[in-house]
């Protein structure tokens, strides 16, 4: 306990870091191995430790002496017992359950339970029945090797993570090299899945912002295993940013490659497939025809690029490719579903971590401006906005006609840069191309006209789109400097977090992104929940009214 030190740790877990302490950044680091940032404005940051946390850091060596020890050096004051015992507690979950091989048995695996108790609680589970099946060994399960991540999942809803010591698979070799030099921080990212190759490596979660290359890490992953690769990605738009940027970037020859898509059905080495195909079927009660396909592929590689949209259906492929490496690329584990765990069990834990504005100090990621411009309700609409229902009402504020007025203010006062103006409601984007006559870009825009369009805005052709929810994930467009919201889904944070990434590819000038928002309508409160994330990495809103 100093009065000096930087940290204070409060019993409902949360973790107030003083940013203008001398001592800031050695905790900072230190308290990414345990913790989760929750929110980083300009003064105090807010770390929280939760069950997930303690797993993550358990999995990669750190135990509850090391985190009690950590916060204990850089507190303030001494640590609530009830937090010590939490920690305690779950760090010690780890490694109480354990998965290995059965040398003689080529159909089953080894679950052994190191404490007895659990064991019998395990047992004991009439719904663990059929997963948990009878050992010669005391105090272990046989498990059918197909159910190898059903069970990981099961077991982390009770509580207790698996540690999976199960060595994984290469497969068919395919030889590529990267022809770009990676960053320190890549290298880092590439080196915390990789490890030494080990038992407990080849798996995990790389949380990096858009914008600082989470592709070429993905792709330096891919030369140093040299295996068959499957990239799951969240629509075609990205599964060909994927498929263009393995061809400029590496040596690997383009029919090594293939598309599995709903235009393309290839089966390559290396294949990119969306995850729509995926999750595609003939009614709700049908099955999954390309599951299958892809299940049969003989991968020694998963690369799930944003992890954070992986669908429910795509579990059940990640839970029969536990046998391969896996890696999990996003710029927010944000799940608005809360199936985190999911992710942590199948796909397995996050392994790195980088602040989005120690990357923007750097000028690794461009410098970004948030402003949050705020437009009364035109009078005619207020009697009607008074009478709705909260979905009616969020749509009406959303479509407010004033915001067109804004539009052009902003379009005048950023002339010559390049401009995307995003809307969630298509009779906004129909009013706004009428308006504007720029270049529109839906869900119903067929691929073809999208791929020209954005090349098209890379190639300074065009220098404003219009663009729907579509354009949230995976489109790469570096020379985008300016964005434009005019409405978007309820209080989606991950939402908001994309939108910005599409501007923060590394430029000389800094970008401005705005939100235009309904004064006094249920789109401020919603529009609050959207900024929250931004907000935890350290950026903030300056506020406009108009």
């Amino acid at each position: 306990m100093r009065s000096d030190a930087p940290l204070i740790v409060q019993s409902d877990k949360t973790l107030l870091l003083d940013v203008h302490n001398s001592e800031f950044e050695s905790c900072r680091n230190a308290l990414i191995a345990f913790s989760e940032l929750i929110k980083a404005p300009e003064h105090i940051h807010t770390y929280c430790i939760s069950a997930i946390s303690l797993f993550n850091a358990s999995s990669c060596g750190f135990d509850s002496s090391y985190i009690l020890n950590t916060l204990e050096k850089y507190s303030k004051y001494d640590i609530p017992s009830s937090v010590r015992a939490y920690i305690q507690d779950f760090s010690s979950r780890y490694g109480k359950i354990i998965l290995t091989e059965k040398p003689s048995d080529e159909e089953h695996l080894s679950l052994e339970v190191k404490d007895p108790q659990l064991y019998e609680v395990l047992h004991s589970s009439k719904a663990l029945k059929k997963l948990l099946l009878p050992s010669e060994d005391p105090f272990t399960f046989n498990i059918k090797k197909f159910d190898r991540g059903n069970v990981k999942i099961e077991l982390i809803k009770r509580g207790y993570p698996v540690d999976d010591r199960i060595p994984l698979v290469k497969s068919e070799a395919v030889p590529i090299t990267l022809k770009t030099e990676l960053r320190e921080y890549q290298e880092n990212a590439v080196s915390s899945i990789l490890g030494d190759g080990g038992r407990g490596s080849g798996y995990g979660v790389l949380v990096m912002p858009c914008g600082s290359g989470k592709t070429v890490v993905g792709m330096k992953i891919m030369q140093e295993l040299s295996t068959r690769t499957l990239i799951l990605c969240p629509n075609i738009i990205s599964a060909r940013q994927w498929i263009r940027e393995l061809v400029t970037k590496t040596d690997v020859d383009i029919s090594l490659i293939g598309e599995y898509s709903g235009e393309r059905k290839e089966i390559k080495p290396i294949t990119v497939c969306t995850y729509q195909v995926l999750t595609h079927r003939a009614d709700k009660e049908g099955s999954y025809p390309n599951m299958k396909a892809i299940l049969e592929g003989q991968w020694g590689l998963v690369i799930y690029d944003e992890v954070h949209m992986l669908p429910a259906p795509v579990f059940r492929i990640t839970a029969e490719m536990q046998a391969v490496y896996r890696v999990g690329l996003t710029a927010t584990l944000i799940r608005e579903d809360g199936l985190e765990s999911d992710v942590f069990s199948l796909v397995g834990p996050k392994r790195f971590d980088i602040p989005w504005t120690d990357l923007q100090e750097k000028g690794w990621i461009a410098r970004a401006y948030c402003v949050e411009v705020k437009v009364p309700l035109p009078h005619e609409t207020m009697v009607p906005y008074a009478v709705a229902t909260k979905r009616e009402k969020h749509k009406i504020a959303c479509m407010n006609k004033d915001k067109l007025d804004v539009v052009e203010t902003l379009l005048i006062r950023h002339k010559g840069e390049k401009i995307l103006i995003i809307a969630q409601y298509l009779d906004q984007i129909k009013v706004l191309s009428k308006r504007f006559d720029f270049p529109v870009i839906t869900g119903s825009t067929p691929n073809s006209v999208r791929d020209r369009l954005y090349q098209a805005f890379r190639d300074q052709e065009v220098q404003t789109l219009i663009v729907s929810k579509v354009a949230n994930f995976a489109i790469d467009l570096p020379d985008a400097s300016v964005a434009i919201e005019l409405s978007g889904t309820f209080g989606s944070r991950q939402e908001e977090a994309q939108r910005l990434g599409r501007l923060l590819r590394p430029k000389k000038n800094p970008c401005f992104f705005y939100s235009v928002v309904s004064k006094m309508t249920v789109e401020e409160e919603c529009s609050a929940n959207r900024q929250k994330f931004l907000a935890e990495q350290g950026y903030t809103y300056k506020v406009m009214e108009i």
